[in-house]
């Protein structure tokens, strides 16, 4: 069986309304990063797109367990469930990129991280949690919350052995980004770029436009790694930083991020990083990419738009998703 498409979106003023197109479009999900320093409000965001659809999946991706209090985002969850329904609900979770490398943190431990979500799980099955050195309970009475306990899926975004581990002990599956992770039954692989046009140049404004934000993302996980030495000119391209005073870098280094190149990062991504990086492919290229994630265990692709013309995006990919399933 070929694995679910579904989208994400870098939470944005019109993230409701793209979701209400990717639903007309048979995407499976959608799911709305949570980056409260670059991003609109996912909550209050997913509560509008389910105002506005009806059939397809809504969840945050990755929720970040130090931006809010357990209660506030058990809370928020629920409030999610009541709108839409608790069968197209799904959370995923993790330690922490832009969720807190734009606020100067760094991610945090998986540990952290397990415990978060046993108390946010317990609130939801309507028990008393302890947090912060007291007890707390989900006091919501009908009409101010469903009721309990109520259970959606969760996912744990995991990149190294410590997350896999901590997502074998306490998810339902898992939310990577360029590979998937063998033996879990769900496990959710975020795909970036842009799907050409026929004799389409890559370096064209549209293209670079649309999937430029995918190569960024590379070169910023990996100065943030003190790996830049990974990337094909990766350490040049860093340099571009080097005049930005170190307490101010994590601001310079992720504006637009996974929504646009900054003037920065401009003169380094073309359209032939954006091939190479397997980001700006033809309809038979996402076909054969497609099929290399499904054979790796990946059970939903996750596709996230970019640029000026989102619906744009979510066509042309479902239209390259569907080519790819019947095949399959």
């Amino acid at each position: 069986m070929p694995p679910r498409m579904s989208c994400a979106f870098n939470t944005s003023l019109d993230s409701h309304e793209h979701a209400a197109v990717a639903e007309r479009l048979g995407y499976h999900r959608a799911w709305f990063y949570d980056s409260p320093a670059l991003y609109a409000d996912v909550w209050v965001q997913l509560c509008r797109a389910a105002e506005r659809t009806e059939r397809i999946g809504l969840g945050p991706a990755v929720l970040v367990p130090t931006l809010r209090h357990p209660m506030t985002n058990a809370a928020a969850i629920a409030t999610l469930a009541a709108i839409a329904g608790p069968e197209r609900v799904a959370v995923a979770v993790g330690t922490g990129f832009t969720g807190r490398l734009t606020l100067g943190q760094r991610p945090i431990r998986w540990s952290a991280v397990t415990e978060y979500v046993r108390v946010v799980k317990a609130l939801l099955d309507g028990e008393d949690a302890e947090w912060e050195g007291a007890t707390v309970r989900m006091l919501h009475r009908a009409g101010f919350g469903p009721e309990r306990p109520l259970r959606v899926p969760f996912l744990f975004g995991v990149q190294g052995p410590k997350g896999v581990a901590a997502a074998r002990e306490l998810a339902d599956g898992v939310f990577t980004a360029g590979s998937p992770v063998p033996g879990f039954g769900w496990s959710a692989v975020l795909a970036l770029g842009t799907v050409l046009d026929d004799g389409e140049d890559p370096g064209s404004a549209r293209v670079l436009a649309a999937a430029g934000h995918a190569a960024c993302l590379m070169l910023h996980g990996a100065v943030e790694l003190g790996r830049a030495d990974l990337m094909p000119g990766g350490e040049r391209w860093a340099a571009a930083y080097d005049d930005v005073p170190p307490a101010e870098r994590h601001l310079v280094l992720h504006d637009g991020h996974m929504a646009e190149v900054s003037e920065r990062d401009r003169p380094f991504v073309t359209g032939e990083v954006l091939v190479r990086g397997g980001f700006a492919l033809d309809g038979a290229g996402w076909r054969e990419k497609l099929a290399g994630l499904a054979a790796a265990g990946a059970t939903e692709i996750v596709y996230q738009p970019a640029g000026p013309d989102v619906p744009r995006e979510l066509e042309a990919f479902a239209s390259a998703a569907q080519a790819y399933s019947r095949r399959s």
